[in-house]
């Protein structure tokens, strides 16, 4: 398998193994106009295995949807092919059109409204602004 390096872009690290296409599909990856490698089941010396996403291309990132999906994942700045930074992915307080609330009769289900979830514990569990339902 032959991956080019990133000249100028981001490597996004320990995506916990099968989160990596969710990621790519959230963050809404195919739309770019670059190089975006996604290996799945990688070997990982901390986990068994894991994803990896590489863009070569310096974009805005949602870090909040990243944190949101993988928690412990790392986002790797690389420019220049050098790694310049390195950011530690974390769980969001709040995120919005991530997510829709489960609730059918929920106002956001129902009006022009933004999906929004505050996070409610340490565990990880979102809720629902307007009617308190836990997110999937």
């Amino acid at each position: 398998m032959n991956i080019d390096s990133i000249e100028n872009g981001y490597v996004i690290d320990h995506i916990p193994a099968g989160k990596g296409m969710l990621v790519y599909e959230v963050l809404d990856l195919s739309s770019l106009g670059c190089q975006v490698a996604i290996i799945t089941n990688a070997k990982s010396r901390k986990n068994e295995v894991k994803d990896i996403i590489k863009i070569n291309a310096l974009i805005d990132l949602d870090l909040d949807v990243i944190g949101y999906i993988a928690p412990n994942a790392t986002i790797n700045i690389i420019e220049d092919s050098k790694l310049v930074d390195k950011k530690k992915a974390a769980m969001p307080k709040e995120i919005v059109n991530v997510e829709k609330c489960p609730n059918p009769r929920c106002i956001c289900n129902n009006e022009p409204i933004a999906h929004t979830f505050k996070l409610t514990d340490n565990k990880g569990t979102y809720r629902c602004i307007y009617c308190e339902t836990k997110a999937k």
